[in-house]
């Protein structure tokens, strides 16, 4: 047998990589060391721009050449930083080197030894992977999440008023509207996507153990922390005194456990539509040329809500162990973050899939007007709670004698079929007073959903 050309391992590299297209320009290696050589320009700009250690500040045409090392980072730098890792197996090292490099073809060796200068390499990578994911979540995770919550957001406005037989534990029970149980996702997500929004993207810039020992050293006379906390922000993110050698990661693991919890909120949407499909609520919108079996011809399986839940499942997995991984570092430093952040993308790329799934099936499914009449109109026995309920507040009146109406009304429904003229005839033969008798008799389980239509203005 002959072997294959060489094949991506990942399905999101290869079956789904369209639908994640976006994350590689940040969670990749490359991107990564995109990254980092913007860190290393920018620090190497800061010192030379307050001409520390007797430095000059570069005129604007070498800022702007140095600074399109990252706006034109391409594949020939990627496979350039391949061969220099190859040789000094470190990858900060290897981007150090790079960096190097290109001030000697700009003339700028008299400014080289300030290329990484009192930088561990976690100084850059953290700063780099705060830049990274920041723009991941902002640019991909976030915009995906919000189209969906918009569409979700159409269906509930769309269908506030359309009147469905509501299940707990998987049993008849109160009516609502497929509007307002639309809406309850829309209110879950943007509650956890606002917390998302107001991540802290923590950097630090403190040297090998956080302590600034070689910048002190270097020069005692400086304010190494305000420095350290003028560039760290210069870059758009927030600055961390207090680490070790790296910055602890506490913020990433905030960050995942929330998009994990938006992950399961979004695998119960996947779940319930699933479940309104099998029982009819919900029809699916046959897409052109699509096959739902291979054997089946009739068949319109509920596939995008089915790949949804398995990839939201897989993304939460990773997520989970991510943000349970990384708050852990043996004493000051180790290495089980650094293999551990490059799957990042990874957990972020099952969501993203997830997301574009859920968006397309969305737009596949038709409510079933008359799939949910039918539900109601064989469920009567729902008007129990209503009976009771009024029963009780006459009684409180002072209209009623009636004891026990909870249990009368038990007896007659519970697990039984009761139709509308049985609860007529059982509701004019009550002792209580004629408005609400009339309320009662007039009542239907497809007008029994109290303020339901109204409570989707909280979503829109």
């Amino acid at each position: 047998m002959n072997p294959l050309p060489e094949q991506p391992l990942s399905p999101l590299d290869g079956r789904y990589r369209a639908a994640v297209r976006g994350l590689g320009q940040h969670l990749s290696e490359a991107g990564l060391n995109r990254a980092r050589v913007h860190v290393e320009v920018e620090w190497l700009l800061y010192l030379t721009d307050h001409e520390l250690f007797g430095s000059h500040r570069l005129e604007p045409r070498q800022a702007e050449s140095l600074r399109a090392l990252v706006t034109d980072f391409g594949q020939a730098d990627i496979d350039e930083l391949a061969a220099l890792e190859a040789t000094t197996r470190h990858d900060v090292k290897a981007v150090e080197y790079y960096v190097r490099a290109r001030l000697a073809g700009l003339g700028l060796t008299d400014v080289a030894e300030l290329t990484h200068f009192a930088c561990t390499s976690e100084d850059i990578n953290n700063l780099s992977y705060a830049l990274t994911i920041r723009a991941a979540v902002e640019e991909v995770w976030l915009p995906s999440i919000t189209a969906v919550i918009d569409a979700l957001t159409e269906r509930a406005v769309d269908h506030r008023a359309d009147s469905m037989l509501a299940h707990t534990h998987g049993q008849p029970a109160t009516p609502t509207t497929v509007g307002k149980e639309f809406a309850v996702f829309v209110a879950r997500l943007r509650r956890i996507v606002a917390q998302v929004e107001s991540t802290e993207y923590l950097g630090k810039f403190s040297g090998a153990t956080g302590t600034f020992a070689a910048h002190v050293v270097a020069d005692p006379s400086l304010d190494w922390p305000a420095i350290s906390s003028e560039f760290v922000t210069s870059l758009g993110l927030n600055w961390n005194p207090l680490t070790t050698q790296i910055e602890p990661h506490d913020w990433q693991s905030e960050l995942y456990q929330r998009m994990s919890h938006a992950n399961r909120v979004l695998h119960n949407l996947c779940t319930d539509i699933w479940t309104y499909i099998s029982m009819g609520y919900f029809t699916q919108i046959p897409q052109p040329g699509a096959t739902g079996s291979s054997t089946m011809p009739h068949k319109i399986n509920p596939i995008r809500f089915e790949n949804a839940e398995a990839n939201l499942e897989i993304s939460s997995a990773l997520l989970d162990s991510l943000a349970a991984t990384l708050v852990t570092s043996r004493l000051q430093r180790d290495l089980t973050d650094s293999t551990t952040q490059r799957n990042v993308g990874v957990g972020l790329g099952h969501s993203v899939l997830a997301l574009d799934n859920i968006k397309r099936g969305l737009s596949e499914i038709a409510v079933n007007r008359e799939r949910l009449a039918e539900d109601l109109e064989g469920n009567w026995e729902v008007l129990a709670e209503a009976i009771q309920t009024v029963i009780r507040a006459e009684v409180t009146a002072g209209r009623s004698s009636i004891a026990d109406p909870y249990a009368m009304l038990k007896e007659l429904t519970r697990g039984k079929r009761v139709g509308q003229a049985e609860l007529v005839e059982f509701v004019d033969g009550l002792d209580i007073g004629d408005d609400a008798k009339a309320r009662l008799v007039s009542l239907t389980p497809a007008g029994y959903v109290g303020l339901a239509s109204d409570l989707v203005r909280f979503a829109e």
